[in-house]
């Protein structure tokens, strides 16, 4: 059944999950927002089990939109071998504009925590720490990655403070926010597969703008279809450069930071 077909509580379920990019969530002057208003705290699901130093993949899965997306043995992701040769410098003409390698191969979207985030073969995440994703390299396409990994990371797991800690470069103000949030038992450990299930993986990406220690993007995730036309959100995000790696800076102002596009024509494919 398509989408457009789909029941109309399945269509606007879709519509408002997928339509953010941060999906169920959204980051409002840094606080981690729960606003998936059909999900009953009760249905949130416990943090995902696993061990943390396995290695390697179980049998790949389809998502939602019959994509395939791996199923690493680690909870927490199963880095790619790399080649630090396939970086851009910023002399190629791509530099701004060149994807990733490595993403449209197998094991390049992974399902971590029930979102599906990307990996490279050419520039990161190299590790992981304490259950994070980190190593990204010091390019627009490393900015990217971190940035679909950050955010879907946080949408699915909203009260992992050391995410939001280590790799969200938020204010005073923002984290005090934060943690009153947590301390209010106002965000799940993890989102139940209700929710992540919409947590696909993103369409493209489009640097807006990029220096060594900032780097403006939109993630483009497939939204609905209306009137028979297809429609993209588009969500801006911004990452710092900071401590040798990429980290999310939040939003400072209820500005929106989304937009529906009608073509990816100017975006960079994964």
């Amino acid at each position: 059944m398509s989408e457009k077909d789909a029941p109309g509580r399945e269509r606007v379920s879709f519509g408002l999950i997928a339509s953010g990019a941060v999906l169920a969530l959204i980051l409002i002057v840094g606080l981690v927002m729960y606003i998936a208003r059909d999900e009953p705290k009760s249905a949130t699901a416990p943090a995902a089990g696993g061990d943390p130093n396995a290695t390697g993949f179980a049998d790949p899965e389809v998502d939602i939109l019959n994509r395939r997306v791996d199923i690493p043995n680690n909870p927490a992701g199963q880095p790619l071998a790399q080649d630090p040769a396939r970086q851009r410098r910023p002399a190629d003409a791509d530099w701004l504009t060149g994807a990733p390698t490595g993403t449209t191969a197998p094991h390049g979207w992974q399902r971590v925590y029930g979102a599906s985030v990307p990996f490279s073969t050419s520039d990161g995440p190299t590790r992981i720490e304490d259950g994070l994703a980190v190593g990204y390299s010091h390019s627009p396409q490393g900015a990217a990655l971190a940035a679909a990994q950050i955010t879907y990371r946080l949408n699915a797991r909203p009260a992992d403070r050391d995410l939001y800690m280590r790799q969200v470069r938020g204010s005073a103000q923002q984290i005090a926010a934060y943690d009153k949030a947590l301390a209010a038992d106002r965000l799940p450990k993890q989102q139940s597969e209700k929710v992540t299930k919409y947590f696909v993986a993103s369409d493209a990406f489009k640097i807006d703008d990029y220096a060594d220690d900032l780097a403006i993007l939109r993630l483009a995730s497939r939204g609905p279809q209306v009137d028979g036309k297809q429609l993209w959100a588009a969500v801006r995000l911004v990452m710092v450069w900071d401590a040798g790696d990429w980290r999310l800076k939040p939003a400072s102002s209820n500005n929106p930071q989304t937009e529906y596009v009608e073509s990816l024509n100017g975006w960079t494919k994964w």
